[in-house]
């Protein structure tokens, strides 16, 4: 599922891998007794497996080239994986285990952008790590990755790619990128990626209100969380905003604790339908959240980068808190996943549970809808500017276009529907330099790009229409207590 609108590039959000693959938002579990249990009344062995190992016994013995055994099975477990026709469930090699693993707790050193294979291209799966270099470089959530240091993508396997983009702090790695029609390249310094999930703030105009950002859903963010509203209430929060924006999911287990902390004990959190039909639920408890809780007022902000884990948090409060739901319709995934190591360092990511909606409602491919829409401005969705060459008077191209509507969404009166860098292009790049310090050439360079993109971003964070209605639902919940 893609969602119809691009992903606002000031907002480059913490993906749930690091450098890895996931299309969406993952929910995972842990492998637990239920799942070994079931594995365990499984022939080893039937008739079709007999054919695969027949397969490999042929190749072995017969084929005339050299063969690399751990190879063909990994090519043979992958495949079968493959063949399930599901985004989430994927047969994961050593080092690609290994980013998983890293993913969900810690730091690493790269990019932090989230890689999947579509079409036998690595694509960008989904917004970038908050702050990372990716993020810095304007990479969005479907770019296709044609090259790495000049050498084409295509043919290599997703591992391939990976290492050859992930790197020590302060290299450079030089990506080539197509992005709808367009293609055009990004030189990207690596840096240490932190994987902190939960930020807060007291907001700026309203210091009863506390703004928290949580990023994913990973080992620690139940912590972090009851961290942040413990120093916010400090600060004077009397209410919350919870901002699930761009975030992709996470660890099962988190979330239900989070959500247990804003429902009474009791209420149901999720549900949960295995393949035979059968259902369970799991409800708010003090072994949850050891009893924290959070009476306070609270609303939630989603958009269409809310995937899994966030839906699971955001259904919970809508359908068992009565909590405001805020924002644009969320990403869709109905689906949880659990990882189990095949004991030589691989793993295996499965599809084993569909979760319902407390009012048991699976919302897979339709998303979950908000209770009042809210969204940013059109502008908000333009794309970085490409930083392949620099742009002058006389050129004419998509790129051309982007910038001529970044200048127009900041006020300047250039014409947003031409592709050509006119005389009135010319004069607003003149401004930007002007008002900036910059070197005044009419030419958009590396760091004029870069300072339009940050005047486009705080006129965005000034016009957060779905931020500026939570703060207002809270004023008013506020005033009736």
């Amino acid at each position: 599922m893609k969602n119809k609108r691009q992903i606002p590039f000031h907002q480059y959000i913490i993906s749930i891998l690091c450098v890895a693959f996931l299309a969406g938002g993952s929910c995972y579990i842990y492998f637990d007794y239920q799942y070994k249990k079931q594995l365990a009344n499984t022939p080893v062995q039937n008739s079709e497996l007999k054919k695969v190992d027949n397969l490999y016994n042929e190749i072995i013995n017969n084929y005339v080239g050299k063969v690399d055994e751990k190879k063909l099975v990994d090519g043979a477990l992958k495949g079968m994986t493959e063949a399930l026709d599901d985004p989430y469930s994927s047969y994961l090699n050593e080092p690609e285990a290994d980013e998983l693993d890293q993913s969900l707790a810690g730091s690493f050193e790269g990019i932090g952008a989230t890689m999947t294979m579509m079409d036998e291209l690595p694509t960008v799966a989904q917004a970038p790590i908050e702050g990372s270099p990716a993020a810095k470089a304007g990479i969005k959530a479907n770019d296709i990755v044609l090259k790495v240091d000049d050498k084409e993508t295509k043919g290599k396997t997703l591992s391939q790619v990976v290492s050859k983009i992930r790197g020590k702090k302060g290299t450079e790695v030089r990506l080539t990128i197509k992005r709808g029609e367009e293609t055009f390249e990004l030189k990207i310094k690596r840096d240490t990626i932190p994987i902190e999930t939960v930020k807060g703030e007291i907001d700026k105009q309203d210091p009863t209100i506390g703004s928290i950002k949580i990023t994913s859903f990973g080992e620690n963010t139940y912590k972090e969380l009851q961290d942040t509203i413990k120093n916010l209430r400090k600060d004077g929060a009397k209410s919350f905003v919870i901002d699930l924006r761009q975030n992709p999911g996470g660890l099962l287990d988190q979330v239900e604790k989070m959500a247990s902390m804003f429902l009474e004990d009791g209420k149901t959190i999720v549900k949960f339908e295995d393949k035979k039909g059968n259902t369970s639920e799991d409800v708010a408890s003090t072994d949850l959240d050891g009893g924290f809780k959070v009476t306070e007022p609270t609303v939630v902000l989603v958009d269409e980068g809310s995937a899994s884990a966030s839906e699971i948090f955001a259904a919970a409060l809508k359908e068992s808190g009565n909590k405001k739901i805020i924002g644009t319709k969320t990403f869709g995934k109905g689906t949880v996943q659990t990882i189990k190591n095949l004991n030589d360092k691989s793993e295996i990511k499965l599809t084993v549970l569909k979760w319902l909606t407390p009012k048991g409602e699976w919302i897979h491919k339709k998303g979950l809808e908000p209770t009042i829409t809210a969204d940013y401005p059109d502008f908000a969705y333009l794309s970085p500017i490409s930083r392949d060459k620099t742009l002058k008077a006389g050129d004419s191209s998509p790129v051309v276009k982007n910038v001529n509507a970044l200048l127009n969404a900041l006020g300047y009166e250039v014409n947003p529907d031409t592709s050509d860098f006119t005389e009135q292009t010319k004069e607003a790049v003149n401004a930007v330099q002007t008002d900036n310090d910059l070197p005044v050439t009419g030419e958009v360079d590396n760091d004029t790009a870069a300072q339009i993109e940050i005047e486009i971003g705080k006129k965005i964070k000034d016009n957060d229409q779905a931020y500026e209605t939570a703060i207002k639902e809270l004023q008013h919940e506020n005033k009736k207590n």
